[in-house]
């Protein structure tokens, strides 16, 4: 079988891991970069072993798929291209910052039947995978995604850069339609959302309350989900899983101090730990080289787009 030929656009820091990792792989044949930044490209070129190029639409009749890791905002147009070229496209999350823009891609990709993937690499985490095969029946999740301010995210606040994944995770483990969302938030080190609280309501009664913050001075990322037998704690970090069962809980006044103390019985699940970007780039492969997505997955691919779209919108609205 001859290699996949791939090319990459856009080698900034998440662009560059894309690189490094299909650089690895081999059943694709990394053909060559681009970037904006044309010393960058040089640079990340020669680090891997491949060639640079000057212009994105120069990788047109050389490859077979196409990395898109750009700015959000140069998304449509330079994903629409490459489709309409009949070139199999990961667009880096978020596929675009429009919903319309966003299904008039999946549509036009339908038409050409070639695959589009949006990066939501955390369905890749091994423990993502475990967390869907043990989660039954949720009645509150609260998810944490949090980290220091960094002037390399311009294009995006926290909901479409990192809060994305976390609505992407919940609305595939919660099977009913979203009711109602409150947000609240603040801009603090720029003019976009840099701490985002959203509390989305199900249908079914499950409440998921997401928190995403670029401004805490520590990295968080985790996901609790209590159901009615159980708690299961995900950290997305360490890729681990630990279920807490039978929980109680009882206060004890002592002379000089209140204390708490909690009993249950704590599983900790195996967890297959690989990269899980390489894990997406070989899914987007062999969808590309066996076959395209289909109107279903199309609709839920967009889920998370509209819901974090809504959200922005509220936020937005209110500090006005």
């Amino acid at each position: 079988m001859s290699e996949f030929k791939v090319g990459v656009v856009g080698v900034g820091k998440m662009g560059e891991y894309h690189v490094g990792v299909l650089s690895e792989m081999r059943e694709v044949d990394l053909v060559g970069v681009v970037d904006s930044d044309q010393e960058r490209a040089k640079k990340i070129s020669e680090q891997y072993k491949t060639r640079s190029y000057k212009n994105y639409k120069d990788l047109f009749n050389e490859v077979d798929a196409v990395v898109v890791a750009v700015p959000t905002s140069l998304h449509y147009a330079i994903g629409k291209e490459f489709i309409e070229a009949g070139i199999h496209t990961l667009l880096e999350k978020p596929c675009t910052d429009d919903l319309s823009k966003a299904e008039e891609l999946f549509d036009l990709a339908e038409k050409k039947k070639i695959t589009l993937h949006i990066g939501h690499v955390e369905r890749f985490n091994g423990a993502v995978q475990e967390l869907f095969k043990i989660v039954k029946d949720p009645i509150y999740i609260e998810c944490r995604r949090m980290s220091p301010f960094s002037s390399r995210i311009k294009d995006d606040g926290v909901v479409l850069d990192i809060m994305i994944h976390d609505i992407d995770i919940v609305l595939k483990l919660v099977d009913s339609t979203v009711a109602n969302i409150n947000v609240i938030g603040n801009s603090i080190f720029s003019k976009r959302d840099d701490l985002i609280n959203a509390q989305i309501e199900f249908e079914n009664g499950c409440i998921a309350n997401i928190l995403a913050s670029r401004v805490s001075q520590n990295k968080v990322r985790t996901l609790e989900v209590t159901q009615k037998e159980s708690s299961i704690l995900l950290d997305y970090t360490e890729q681990e899983i630990f279920v807490h069962r039978q929980s109680s809980s009882e206060s004890q006044l002592s002379p000089g101090s209140l204390r708490y103390k909690q009993e249950s019985l704590i599983e900790r699940i195996f967890v297959h730990k690989d990269n899980p970007l390489k894990l997406e780039l070989k899914h987007f492969i062999d969808c590309a080289e066996n076959g395209s997505q289909t109107k279903l997955a199309i609709k839920k691919e967009l889920n998370s787009l509209q819901i974090a779209l809504q959200i922005l919108s509220q936020f937005k609205s209110g500090r006005q």
